[in-house]
């Protein structure tokens, strides 16, 4: 059954997370460029789609700590501190996400004139709908740095799941 659950774990993380960190990588520069040409409908476009990714995948995420969770129970690994740094760096990531990258790209698809579908956080949650004119280069800029916590957090977490420190495994 470890077996199994590793497996599902694994094919989570890979169809899950992969989507979100390539998509939420591509979404600065592609807003960059709609906003410098917001009369593009295909640039506009490839801007919702990425968001629409990054919300989506990370919804279907949350599949990856339960089966890990699972996994770690079946495992008898639960109190390993390795396992326990990388449950806390994946609530952390997911925090990330969803304080700090999704709502930005929201507040910037609100500047594009284009609907951002979702939690309804966009602006509300923060500063205000990103324009040409309203620093969205800065905007963009602030979005690849949260992008790139995102991204370092679940390297990281990848990274302790292959060298588990105090593995028997010979890992």
């Amino acid at each position: 059954m470890t077996k199994f659950l590793l497996s599902l774990h694994v094919l989570a993380a890979i169809i899950a997370v992969g989507p979100v960190t390539v998509a939420a990588s591509m979404f600065p520069p592609s807003a960059r460029k709609a906003l410098a040409e917001p009369d593009s409908e295909r640039a506009v476009s490839a801007v919702r789609l990425l968001h629409r990714i990054c919300r989506v995948y990370g919804g279907v995420g949350i599949a990856v700590p339960v089966l890990g969770f699972a996994t770690a129970l079946s495992m008898g690994v639960l109190k390993d501190a390795w396992l326990i740094v990388s449950m806390l760096l994946t609530a952390l990531a997911a925090m990330v996400l969803l304080a700090l990258v999704l709502p930005r790209q929201e507040e910037i698809l609100e500047g594009l004139g284009g609907t951002a579908v979702g939690t309804g956080t966009g602006a509300a949650a923060g500063t205000g709908t990103v324009t040409v004119t309203d620093a969205g280069t800065a905007a963009t800029a602030r979005l690849a740095m949260f992008t790139g916590v995102f991204n370092l957090l679940w390297a990281t977490v990848t990274i302790l799941m292959i060298v588990r420190p105090g593995s028997t495994t010979g890992a």
